[in-house]
């Protein structure tokens, strides 16, 4: 009996260890989540703003080339 009560105090804790390890993996992948949706939210509005003018390379040379 002492046994099983040992065996049973070690899973539950093993249990309470992993339980710690996925609740830090949650919280870290729901600020990631807000991260992404805070610079989709940047983008989204830039792109109301008006469209992006991409420049030719050629003119960022200087003139003396």
């Amino acid at each position: 009996m002492e046994e099983r009560l040992t065996e049973l105090e070690t899973r539950i804790s093993l249990t309470e260890d992993l339980v710690d390890e996925l609740n830090l993996a949650v919280y870290r992948q729901q600020q990631q989540i807000e991260l992404l949706q805070q610079q989709l939210r940047h983008l989204y509005q830039q792109l109301q703003e008006g469209p992006v003018v991409a420049e030719n390379p050629r003119e960022q040379i200087p003139p003396h080339y």
